[in-house]
């Protein structure tokens, strides 16, 4: 899942756009997607109506309704509102109908003042049309703020009362017009009040849903963040048992940089449905990549329209270490009672066969018995050395490092303490890799498998030779160490044991040099194991954890 962001983009954007440097620019305010939408409808709207008054004279339909008084006025009138709507909306289209408060003002303004001019060239308000000035003013409420939907509610109530007052001055209007045009004012009012009211709690319901959508997600956004950077894999499977969510631990730890249209491979699969068969909880270990082991939890996840399976992946190797930490602790008890039951009576032993080695009185035969006691007396104390220095491992510390600088180094101080007729070669790709370890710890670990490889290459071809060979695991996007010999190679039957303490196929050593090679790899997650190469030939490989990996 590569990591995988949810779109955090609004519905509804702020009302204010990004401010800009001019004055006339910073006056500008961006509506809201409603408010600009009610403004593109209503500027089509003035056009509209515009247009139908203009007809309705011109066709004669209504001919006796409107433009009755001054029939001249009410053609004027029409025509200029209808070229000043059109041009408005000309105006406004090619900016999207982003526009000032002052703007909107005046557009309504001249709709009212169009709107009293043809009330009065129709004779008064048993026209009709003074109904229209109810849309400007409830358009004014919604577009302008409540001060000022107000106000323009009560100078078009106000002008309407003062129109119809002229009317009766000039003997053009009756008393009871006079009723009509405060009823008209009143209903102006009363529309307002009821609009301004409703689109205020409209307005914050709106704002809370708004807020509780990137509230939602955000949630979602920081979820997704920290599935893809879990530690622990996370996978989601659907009931075909195809991937619909898996996180970058999951592909680190599976050994997989992408997956081909979700499938997983059948091997994983199949381990998943062994587990989910099993009575109680289901989880188990299962194959990873590398040769390291996972542990994986299996939860169902069903709902009404599909069911999936959310899968949890941890390396086992956290909970090896635990029972490591214990291991480590009873060693320790236990290396104490050996240094003190075991090294001293040994090294009496030991200085015994030294003394009895020098007497000039035994025979050859009885020399040659002081040795091989002197000899395995050596080795019993370098397996109680090995133990004790097991016991007192210190704890890692593992640092990011340039695999191929390090090595490079590494040999460079190994070489100096070797015969010069060892040969090692070390073969690294121009471009750093990098791999968290600790230095020391791995010191430790590849002066083993070198030790081992020079021996091993020695025996089988008389000379003294190991290739040391760094890449990348594209797959599982980790570094790689390998060390190859050109010996004989581990024996089937041994290749089990090699890594378990105390086995080895030598007449010298204790068996513990590969035991604490992968004790030290394990405690930085990395994985040591024996195979053979591309060539066929004998090699151990370390593979490391993922560099961003933090332990």
């Amino acid at each position: 899942m590569s990591s995988q962001t949810a779109s955090g983009d609004p519905l509804h954007r702020d009302i204010t756009p990004p401010q800009q440097n001019t004055p006339a620019t910073a006056e500008l305010i961006r509506p809201r997607l409603r408010q600009r939408d009610l403004l593109k409808i209503y500027a089509w709207y003035r056009v509209a109506i515009a247009l139908i008054l203009l007809g309705l004279f011109a066709s004669g339909i209504s001919r006796g309704t409107v433009g009755t008084l001054y029939p001249a006025l009410y053609l004027n009138t029409a025509i200029t509102y209808a070229v000043l709507n059109i041009a408005w909306l000309l105006f406004l289209y090619p900016g999207r109908f982003l526009t000032t408060p002052l703007r909107i003002g005046s557009i309504l303004s001249c709709d009212i003042i169009a709107f009293l001019l043809l009330i009065q060239a129709s004779g008064g308000l048993d026209s009709g049309v003074g109904y229209l000035l109810l849309t400007t003013c409830a358009v004014g409420s919604l577009l302008l703020d409540k001060r000022m939907g107000a106000f323009l509610a009560a100078i078009t109530s106000i002008a309407v009362i003062a129109q119809q007052l002229f009317g009766i001055l000039i003997g053009q209007a009756e008393t009871q017009d006079i009723v009509s045009a405060g009823s008209l004012g009143i209903l102006l009012f009363t529309g307002v009040t009821a609009l301004q009211y409703l689109s205020t709690h409209i307005r914050l319901a709106n704002q809370k849903a708004e807020q509780e959508r990137r509230q939602a997600a955000h949630l979602q956004r920081l979820t997704q963040q920290i599935v893809a950077q879990m530690h622990t894999g996370v996978l989601v499977l659907d009931g075909q048992g195809n991937a619909e969510l898996i996180n970058r631990s999951a592909q680190q730890l599976l050994g997989i940089n992408r997956i081909a249209g979700g499938s997983l491979s059948p091997k994983f699969n199949r381990a998943l449905n062994s587990l989910r068969k099993q009575s109680g909880a289901h989880s188990g270990l299962v194959e990873g990549a590398g040769h390291s082991q996972l542990r994986a939890s299996i939860t169902s996840l069903s709902n009404e329209s599909k069911k999936s399976t959310l899968v949890f992946l941890e390396d086992n190797r956290k909970l090896s270490q635990q029972a490591q930490q214990l291991k480590l602790a009873s060693l320790g008890r236990l290396t104490g009672s050996i240094a003190h039951e075991v090294r001293n009576p040994l090294g009496a032993i030991s200085h015994a066969a030294q003394l009895l080695a020098e007497s000039d009185s035994i025979s050859d035969e009885d020399r040659q018995l002081t040795e091989i006691i002197f000899r395995h007396s050596q080795r019993v104390n370098r397996i109680v050395e090995d133990v004790m220095q097991l016991s007192r491992r210190q704890m890692t510390e593992p640092q990011l490092q340039d695999l191929c600088v390090w090595i490079e180094q590494f040999l460079t101080d190994y070489r100096a303490g070797m015969p010069a007729e060892t040969r090692i070669t070390l073969e690294t790709p121009s471009h750093p890799i990098y791999a968290r370890f600790d230095p020391h710890q791995m010191t430790q670990v590849v002066t083993n498998l070198c030790n081992n490889a020079v021996r091993h290459s020695h025996i089988a071809t008389g000379r003294a030779e190991v290739v040391v060979t760094v890449s990348f695991v594209v797959s599982r996007e980790c570094a790689r160490l390998e060390v190859q010999d050109f010996g004989p190679g581990v024996a089937d039957e041994h290749k089990d044991q090699i890594f378990e303490p105390f086995f080895t196929t030598q007449t010298s050593g204790a068996g513990l040099g590969l035991y604490i090679a992968r004790e030290l790899c394990e405690s930085t997650r990395a994985n040591l194991y024996y195979c053979r190469n591309q060539d066929n030939h004998s090699c151990f490989r370390v593979e490391f954890a993922h560099a961003e990996q933090v332990f």
